[in-house]
């Protein structure tokens, strides 16, 4: 959210790329005998693809308009070779475990790129089948500047030392979200660091006085469509893939997402 606002105060120019994707380390959770880990192991049995482009694409998507004066054109996607899932199975199950006989076809590194019809490019990679801590990257570059998060740090044209990353403590006193500073929030416990309070909050104050969501229908659509368009173009040697146009053209009309007051 505070990159968010970064992007509408201009910090960073005009924007040129963006970098997203889910890396999480879920090989114990999909081997579990009950609950997600008996669909997420499921897909990988039968999908090859970026499975799970929403958690990091949907701020990029917001950051740069995507529904709102822009949208995603076309894709192109490629997956590595499927062994992380493997490798487990042969070294934590026992020898006369079932799930040791499981054939999985999901590529442990899945790298998708989109381009926009304003011309930038994201970069989106899904892997969650490899050793490794968890990010969501979040990275936003500009004319001016860029901004990554996981590890979090900024470089701004004209502020800070030339060629050094900056750390975001003058940034959040400056830029931090209304949504953020409101007392309410600030009070909030538990729930990923008052996040769920904030999120719960919001949709229920637009739905008490009848706003538009911040994330809507055709937003699900766009984000979670590349599902289906990724595992297309792996299995054709990473053709570009055409993003549908859900909204039927008012993405040239609809007004971008603001910067909410708290």
């Amino acid at each position: 959210m505070l990159m968010l606002n970064l992007v509408r105060q201009g910090i960073f120019g005009e924007l040129l790329h963006g970098e997203c994707g889910y890396l999480h380390d879920l090989r114990d959770v999909k081997f579990s005998t009950d609950g997600e880990g008996l669909w997420r192991r499921a897909h990988a049995t039968r999908r090859n693809g970026n499975l799970y482009p929403t958690h990091g694409l949907g701020p990029i998507a917001q950051y740069m308009n995507i529904n709102r004066g822009n949208r995603f054109e076309y894709l192109v996607s490629m997956s590595g070779p499927s062994r992380g899932l493997q490798f487990w199975q042969q070294e934590h199950l026992a020898a006369d475990d079932a799930r040791r006989t499981e054939r999985y076809v999901l590529g442990d590194v899945n790298l998708t790129l989109i381009k926009t019809v304003l011309g930038q490019t994201i970069y989106v990679v899904h892997d969650t089948n490899s050793p490794r801590p968890y990010s969501r990257i979040n990275l936003i570059q500009g004319t001016r500047g860029l901004m990554q998060g996981w590890p979090d740090r900024i470089y701004v044209e004209g502020r800070g030392q030339a060629h050094r990353w900056d750390t975001l403590e003058t940034y959040f006193q400056q830029f931090e979200h209304p949504l953020w500073r409101s007392e309410r929030v600030r009070q909030a416990s538990g729930g990923h660091g008052g996040m769920d309070f904030l999120e719960d909050w919001r949709l229920i104050t637009c739905l008490r006085s009848g706003l538009a969501l911040d994330q809507d229908v055709y937003d699900a659509t766009a984000w979670s469509c590349l599902c289906e368009l990724t595992e297309r173009s792996v299995a054709h040697k990473s053709r570009a893939m055409d993003v549908p146009d859900f909204t039927r053209g008012s993405w040239r009309t609809r007004p971008p997402l603001g910067i909410v007051e708290g």
